[in-house]
């Protein structure tokens, strides 16, 4: 559920408040952030502005919720005031952050109640739009065919951290929708929460406190992450990392650069191939579920199973064009590594390539673009992204991933508080040392 292109009824003239949130532990703390839980639960720029936390909040750094539903992570927040939860798709190839609202014209049923900004003290609809329309409407529509139409406005966004503080960003423009459907209709979330690399996004909105960097851990099943500003440095053993790109045609992107991709011993090179690129050539998308490569250079990955995938017999699926065998071990099938410039080798796991849908096993690579009247963009989607932690550094201008099981419950307390805690209690170690020392010398 993305790549949403936006459309406005006049061209939009906003200011975008973002919040600053400090890190007051030691002065040789990293700079602030937080993290968000991820939850899996399985079915079938520029003005900143401080939150409105109080002192133990801004030293610490929440944790909250996101959850899978069928194909797509969902994170739980609150907007509002008084707050309301919304659970909203996780989409780094979406700008606008929104929910479903009262008055909805054309709704899907979703989990939890459909936001009334009447009833918020803190919703204002965006005025600034340069046009004697006094609304700023706007139509999004996804690469799935789904759409979203509703109204701009600001609202005060809070994420809600297992701490039980809370990360707020007042006068936050999001998307009012009340008129939503197509493949939305599938999912239980409240809308969407866009973070791709555009000004509207919620990563652009947080400020320069956040560094533009953010990361998540997709676990399959369980509970998992997702973080923001230091929180969200991907670091340490297996770690790899490759530049990301932006385009002018298709701004807020993040585009990676696939040099080639292997079959168990067989390395298949884009170059040669009208698929490379040294500037991008693959969209890394976290609201979409499969990967999605042309079908030029696919047929030529398909092909490398065929040779190596011998003891089981191909069968074929009306609804999805891709490689299925009659089989129920993974054992037959080859390990795909994914590899992109900079030397990020990414060795797959076998669930993250293949599916077994209760009569067959199949590659999860599809040949072709998303829908039939969709962009004709290569995805690398979240299912090849479970069990690796990976951060976007927009100062870095790089991608990177960490082998990870993503569903083990790490230490709730932060990165940056633990580097606090460990500075102090290293400070403390050394003033006794002194203390004790100078008495042998009396």
């Amino acid at each position: 559920m993305s790549l949403g292109t936006i459309t406005m009824s006049m061209r939009l003239s906003l200011q975008i408040i973002t919040a600053f949130l400090f890190i007051t532990a030691t002065a040789s703390s990293p700079p602030s952030g937080f993290t968000v839980d991820l939850i899996h639960r399985r079915t079938n720029s520029s003005s900143p502005r401080r939150s409105n936390t109080d002192d133990d909040q801004l030293r610490s750094s929440p944790y909250a919720d996101i959850f899978f539903e069928t194909s797509e992570y969902l994170m739980k927040l609150t907007i509002g005031t008084p707050p309301v939860e919304i659970e909203a798709i996780v989409d780094t190839g979406s700008e606008v952050t929104w929910t479903q609202c009262v008055p909805c014209l054309n709704c899907y049923k979703q989990r939890n109640p459909i936001f009334d900004p009447s009833k918020s003290s803190t919703y204002k609809e965006q005025l600034n739009c340069n046009s004697p329309n006094p609304s700023c409407d706007y139509t999004l529509m996804y690469g799935d065919q789904s759409y979203s139409k509703g109204r701009l406005a600001t609202e005060t966004v809070a994420i809600q951290s297992t701490s039980g503080h809370s990360y707020v960003m007042p006068e936050t423009v999001i998307g009012c929708s009340h008129n939503s459907s197509g493949r939305f209709r599938t999912t239980t979330s409240s809308g969407i929460v866009g973070l791709s690399w555009a000004s509207l996004s919620l990563i652009s909105q947080m400020g320069k406190s956040m560094h533009g960097a953010f990361s998540y851990c997709f676990s399959p099943e369980g509970t998992s992450r997702i973080n923001f500003g230091s929180n969200a440095i991907v670091s340490g053993d297996g770690t790899v990392s490759t530049p990301m790109f932006t385009k002018k045609e298709k701004s807020g992107f993040y585009y990676l650069n696939l040099d080639a991709v292997s079959v168990g011993e067989a390395r298949i090179e884009t170059l040669g191939t009208p698929f490379h690129a040294v500037d991008g050539n693959i969209v890394i998308d976290s609201g979409t579920t499969l990967t999605y490569l042309p079908a030029s250079y696919c047929s030529l990955v398909r092909e490398s199973v065929e040779k190596v995938v011998t003891s089981a017999e191909r069968v074929t699926f009306p609804d999805i064009d891709t490689l299925c065998y009659k089989t129920n071990t993974m054992d037959i099938f080859p390990v795909i590594t994914m590899h992109f410039s900079g030397g990020a080798d990414l060795v797959l796991d076998k669930n993250n390539t293949y599916m077994a849908n209760g009569q067959a096993i199949c590659l999860m690579i599809i040949c072709g673009p998303l829908s039939p009247n969709a962009e004709k963009l290569s995805l690398f989607g979240n299912r090849a992204q479970n069990n690796f932690l990976v951060g976007y550094d927009h100062s870095s201008l790089k991608v990177s991933f960490k082998p990870t099981d993503c569903g083990v419950t790490q230490d709730n307390m932060p990165r940056d508080s633990i580097s606090a805690a460990l500075v102090l209690q290293f400070n403390i170690k050394f003033v006794l040392f002194i203390f004790f020392l100078s008495l042998i010398r009396l």
